[in-house]
């Protein structure tokens, strides 16, 4: 077997820009170095770690000077934890890069001629403005520099936290993350100090042994919490920290626990348990109220899921007799929010729980023209479907990350709506269907939304219309 060929170190290189997937971007001789973490402006030496013939891959090794682009991270914990990757970067600049993300997936994916682009709409407020964080407990807790380094003995090795990017079973121990409001960081972190006092295993990745698992907040704009504690086994000790959680924050609107054997941390097939006060909250969008569940899926971030929905809505563009299709209607939060200006909108998705809060929402709302149904996107949005529930005049389509199935984008072509509304978390994926439909459609405008300060996602909305 031959010796693996030594990868090149790359010394004094000037990042030039951010690209897809917030990576940064540097040119050495006319080949293009994708790099994680540095920042446009910043003059590295970079250990390549994987080369393809027109790119490679690099770590930084040393930094020979900071860019002036740099800002200070407001969080201790930046740069181990993967909450929040562009701290370093000033706010306006994450906003400059992620339209710019958009425009470059439309103008190189899709291959389609760049239509209006409306200024990204910049998040208000840009820390504290996730409506549900998802904690893990484990047993190997990402140890800190002077931990690693010192040879005095480490008291625990257990965590409360979020992965370490690409470790996934190793946690950042937080003790003030600044993604959701409080109570989060005092219920967390109450919970690991009980944990701890009462000697409870926390679980291991690699073995699928110990008892605590994971810790769930979700809140909404009116100050309701709910809280949901995900364990390995049914044991007596749950309820002691159940209850002392219930104790501590009497204000919960919501305490729930899940027992998950599993070796994933999936809940969707899993009964989750009512122990304190209700098993859902509520949230409010305009004059409409949302009841959300502990396996509801919303927009994660409230504040900008209004104004995604508002910009949904007038690039719809209906006046009260159109037939509205809402494909992948989650909970039904576009469907309902569309409702008073169709004559009837019709939700479908694949998660029936999902379906039946919908439903729920609709009634709560004293809503009468939605129609809600639930099955696999390509198996149940067919012929006969159209045929039963009406040919849409308007279709919006919000789709996971991984974008529409082909069967779907054909079914679209085939009924040829006037419009498409198409909300897209991903626009890698965005614009590959959109190069699918453009054999009849044209995008007429793209509107970039800041869901995710202080990371590189970004949400995009695309009209799309017929062409003359």
């Amino acid at each position: 077997m031959g010796r693996k060929k030594k990868l090149p170190l790359l010394e004094g290189v000037t990042i030039e820009t951010i690209g897809a997937e917030g990576k940064s971007i540097a040119r050495v001789d006319n080949v293009v170095v994708f790099v994680k973490e540095a920042v446009p402006g910043d003059v590295v030496d970079l250990q390549v770690f994987r080369k393809k013939g027109r790119y490679m891959e690099a770590r930084v090794v040393n930094y020979q000077s900071f860019s002036d682009e740099r800002t200070e991270p407001f969080c201790d914990h930046f740069g181990v934890c993967g909450g929040c990757k562009w701290q370093h970067l000033p706010y306006q600049k994450q906003l400059f890069y992620k339209q710019q993300q958009v425009v470059d997936a439309f103008r190189h994916i899709a291959g389609v001629k760049i239509p209006e682009s409306l200024p990204i709409l910049a998040s208000d407020p840009t820390v504290r403005y996730r409506n549900k964080l998802e904690y893990t407990f484990s047993n190997r807790r990402w140890l800190l520099d002077h931990e690693a380094k010192s040879e005095a003995p480490i008291e625990h090795t257990n965590a409360v936290g979020l992965h370490v990017p690409g470790r996934f079973d190793k946690v950042v121990d937080l003790h003030t993350c600044h993604l959701q409001a409080e109570p989060t960081n005092q219920i967390r972190n109450f919970l690991r100090d009980l944990s701890l006092e009462k000697g409870l295993s926390f679980y291991d990745h690699k073995s699928n042994e110990g008892l605590l698992r994971n810790l769930i907040i979700r809140n909404s704009t009116l100050g309701e919490v709910m809280v949901i504690l995900s364990v390995q086994f049914d044991v007596p000790e749950v309820y002691d920290l159940l209850e002392g959680v219930k104790n501590e924050f009497p204000d919960l609107t919501s305490l729930m626990y899940v027992v998950n054997p599993k070796k994933n941390e999936t809940l969707y097939d899993q009964d989750i348990i009512t122990y304190a006060g209700r098993d859902h909250i509520f949230e409010k969008l305009e004059n409409l109220t949302f009841k959300i569940g502990p396996k509801s899926f919303f927009q994660t971030n409230s504040y900008q899921a209004l104004k995604l929905y508002q910009v949904t809505r007038e690039f719809a563009g209906i006046s009260g007799n159109e037939i509205l299709y809402d494909l992948y209607t989650g909970t039904g939060t576009i469907a309902n929010f569309m409702a008073d200006r169709a004559k009837t909108v019709v939700g479908i998705e694949s998660v029936p729980e999902s379906i039946e809060d919908a439903k729920v929402n609709s009634e709560l709302n004293q809503i009468d023209n939605t129609r809600f149904f639930a099955g696999d996107m390509k198996d149940i949005f067919t012929d006969g479907f159209i045929k039963e529930n009406g040919k849409p005049d308007v279709i919006i389509t919000d789709p996971p990350r991984a974008g529409m199935h082909t069967k779907v984008v054909e079914q679209i072509l085939k009924i040829a709506p006037e419009r498409i509304v198409y909300v897209s978390c991903n626009p890698a994926t965005q614009a590959r269907d959109v190069e699918l439909l453009s054999q009849l459609y044209e995008v007429k405008k793209i509107q970039p939304v800041d869901m995710f300060p202080h990371t590189h996602h970004v949400e995009n909305v695309a009209l799309l219309e017929m062409k003359k």
